[in-house]
């Protein structure tokens, strides 16, 4: 399973990559807006920084909510860098325009997913990744987990290439949960990725080998 970190926050970027576990990255305006990131040229810019830092694919994610503006500013992202994934919502136009991009060989997340119908339709359409958001249905007592779940079985009957893009991960927990039902990638907060270091008999044992190893000297 890929790992992703959702953030515009480049040192946390630069922390997952550090440990070695980082596949991509994913964010979006309220990301953005949220580290102080404003402005087109200022986005932009950002998108060409977190490329330089990660590896794998960038998700960047258009404004526009009609097909020709979505074209014109996913064309405008694709130019910025080959890790660049154009992300779309899932709406009429998102797909019109999923399919569009996948015809020009041009990476593409299908988001704000929340029924199987949807997904299907994002894979129809070419999509490279889709993203359920998990944690939002949890929100409203309905089971995200069970919608990854059926994403899987149709994607398996079919064999598409679609990738699972777990989002809207609340915890570590749901990082086992979606590993465990088949997601092929989860993107979630740096904490819920280092949260899964954490284990109070690890501390215990290490706390044991290192005192020991002071009686021994």
């Amino acid at each position: 399973m890929k790992f992703f970190i959702d953030t515009a926050n480049l040192e946390q970027i630069k922390e997952a990559q550090d440990l070695g576990i980082l596949d991509g990255v994913t964010t979006n305006p309220s990301l953005m807006a949220k580290e102080g990131i404003t402005g087109k040229d200022n986005i932009l810019k950002h998108y060409k920084n977190i490329c330089e830092i990660v590896d794998g694919d960038v998700s960047a994610e258009v404004i526009a909510t009609d097909f020709d503006n979505m074209i014109k500013e996913g064309e405008e992202l694709a130019s910025l860098n080959n890790q660049i994934v154009v992300k779309l919502p899932m709406i009429k136009d998102g797909v019109k325009a999923a399919k569009y991009f996948s015809n020009k060989g041009i990476k593409t997340n299908v988001t704000l997913v929340f029924s199987a119908g949807q997904a299907l339709l994002a894979a129809k359409a070419g999509a490279t990744y889709v993203s359920p958001f998990l944690g939002r249905l949890d929100d409203i007592s309905t089971d995200g987990l069970n919608l990854i779940s059926e994403i899987r079985d149709i994607y398996d009957n079919y064999d598409f290439s679609t990738e699972i893009l777990a989002a809207s991960i609340r915890h570590t927990m749901h990082i086992i949960d979606c590993a465990k039902i088949g997601a092929d990638v989860i993107t979630s907060p740096l904490s819920s990725i280092t949260g899964l270091l954490k284990h109070p008999l690890t501390d215990i044992g290490l706390d044991k080998f290192l005192n020991d190893h002071k009686k021994g000297n």
